[in-house]
């Protein structure tokens, strides 16, 4: 068995990003968990979610866990529990802290997360479970208009950072 990875997969929205991601974990082991941050808050992104969920069950064999906030408490459970899968494939980064942002958590607050997060991803390849991480790139455009959005590039940017 080769040594637990982890692997960032970043781009421009819609590039092939999850795609890609859902290969390489196919490649990292037979039991992949699809770690999915997403919320299902209209008709549009059920339908959507659904979609995805049945593709990467039925094809790629992705058992899916939903979870839009607390993702490094999931990815430790996941990583220390019994039936610890080879691979987790965590999509999305931007999504997760998009939803922090949207529950009112500072800026200060979601660094805290982010550091969580960098904890649960070195504990996790430590114990032998490889996680893909898939994240958009949100600094190459112009700085956006609202507050909102220029702490979301911040912290986003911060996230990408070691």
């Amino acid at each position: 068995m080769s040594p637990a990875r982890l692997v960032l997969v970043g781009g421009g929205a819609r590039s092939g990003k999850s795609r890609f991601a859902l290969g390489r974990a196919q490649q990292l082991g037979q039991r992949r968990v699809f770690l999915a941050t997403a919320e299902p808050l209209d008709e549009e992104m059920r339908s959507r979610i659904a979609r995805h969920r049945s593709e990467r069950e039925g094809q790629a064999g992705f058992m899916t866990c939903e979870e839009p906030v607390a993702v490094p408490e999931k990815l430790s459970e996941l990583a220390e529990g019994a039936a610890r899968p080879d691979v987790v494939l965590l999509d999305c980064l931007t999504l997760w802290l998009s939803n922090l942002l949207c529950r009112g958590l500072s800026a200060e607050e979601i660094d805290g997360r982010v550091e969580a997060l960098c904890g649960a991803l070195a504990r996790a390849t430590r114990a032998g479970t490889s996680v893909v991480v898939v994240t958009n790139e949100v600094g190459l455009g112009l700085v956006p208009e609202t507050a909102l959005g220029r702490i979301f590039r911040d912290v986003a940017g911060f996230a990408h950072q070691p």
